[in-house]
């Protein structure tokens, strides 16, 4: 979320002498994006950030590729997943390609012996079930159901969780995650059209400096690869930063719904956009209000994009037989559209209390195996009936 935030103590200016009480220098820290030519922090170390003991052999979690092309509608039963006492062990990808990984969570056990860093992309991690806190050097975002958590591409985290029961929807993009150009002005506020402002942004607090010698385990991923580093300092040895590039917050709870007098397009609900897909977010909001309106979808041919929906709470008026945690991949090439009965049902209806997730990528998705396991493999004929 590019705006300005500073946490701890920072020098006045940058790249200038900042000592410790017994004199020894702080270590400065640039992390920037796209070389030095997009959004950077400044961050300042008890101790330079390149104290590696020890580096173990890396192992893959590429994802398993069950089918690289598909044209037919499919759903996921995204509850399937069986929690998994690891969180970094829980992480299933379901839906793939070039420009973003789609994968189910479901986590019973808080990150307290090692952190974790994703070395190439940006994290999206939607709270589905479960509340805690995130903790990175930056400081301390709490979470909840709802929440959106974005963690940008480097980052070292930790997710505490409160208790066992954790559902995540988690989105990696090999691209960074922004909020949408349209509802950002020229110096990159969010404008009044906006469905959200930076007042609904959580951004951390509560910087805890950890001034600690020992081995510390990060476990760091890149092309597919995960590699165990141990560190001979805490990672969390922020005294303080400033900059553009550091976690962020946002609940599905603050997206101001977009409405009219006829039925809206699915682009008033997006939230984030990355290179080559978008994020959205459908919440309750009043139906259409002209009098003959139909509040129901239209079918659309999905000509250019897959279409994917994960189902939060609530009733989703277009559809029969929605589950908590259910994915629906509608591919490009071929129409969908509301499911029998469910258009005439919603002409005159005031209101929906539908809570989804929608995900449009720009290029087809591959099903991984994982992905089969939980396949519903009759949803393509929920339309006969």
């Amino acid at each position: 979320m590019p705006f300005y935030q500073t946490l701890g103590k920072i020098p006045s200016k940058r790249h200038t002498i900042f000592r410790k009480e017994d004199g020894s220098l702080y270590a400065e820290e640039l992390v920037s994006t796209h070389g030095f030519s997009s959004t950077y922090s400044n961050v300042y170390h008890c101790y330079p950030p390149t104290l590696v003991k020890e580096i173990a052999e890396p192992f893959s979690v590429e994802p398993e590729i069950a089918r690289e092309k598909h044209l037919k509608h499919t759903s996921l039963k995204g509850f399937k997943i069986q929690p998994q006492k690891d969180y970094l062990a829980s992480r299933v990808p379901v839906l793939v390609n070039n420009d973003l990984h789609i994968s189910l969570a479901a986590p019973q056990t808080s990150m307290t012996d090692y952190f974790y860093k994703n070395s190439q992309a940006d994290e999206v991690i939607f709270i589905h079930e479960g509340s805690g806190v995130l903790k990175t050097g930056y400081g301390q975002i709490e979470f909840e159901y709802g929440d959106y958590l974005v963690i940008p591409r480097g980052i070292i985290y930790q997710l505490h969780f409160d208790d066992e029961q954790n559902r995540l929807l988690i989105i990696e993009s090999f691209s960074p995650i922004e909020t949408p150009r349209r509802y950002r002005n020229h110096f990159g506020q969010l404008m009044e059209h906006s469905p959200f402002c930076e007042r609904d942004i959580k951004t951390p607090k509560n910087l805890e400096t950890h001034d600690e010698h020992g081995d510390f385990k990060i476990m760091i991923k890149k092309e597919g690869l995960i590699y165990p580093y141990i560190y001979g300092t805490h990672p969390f040895d922020f005294v303080g930063w400033d900059g553009y590039h550091f976690p962020w917050a946002f609940s599905i709870h603050n997206f101001e719904p977009i409405t009219g007098r006829i039925h809206q397009p699915p682009p008033v609900h997006q939230t984030f956009e990355g290179a080559g897909f978008v994020i959205c977010s459908f919440v309750p909001r009043l139906y259409d209000y002209h009098p003959e309106s139909i509040p129901a979808p239209y079918n659309h041919s999905n000509v250019d994009s897959d279409e994917i929906l994960y189902y939060v709470d609530g009733d989703f008026m277009s559809r029969k037989s929605v589950e908590r945690g259910q994915i629906t991949l509608h591919p490009a090439g071929i129409p969908h559209g509301p499911h029998p009965g469910t258009v005439e049902k919603s002409i005159g209806a005031k209101e929906t209390k539908e809570l989804a997730v929608m995900i449009d990528p720009f290029r087809p998705l591959k099903l991984t195996k994982a992905a089969l396991e939980i396949e519903d493999e009759d949803y393509y004929k929920s339309w006969l009936y």
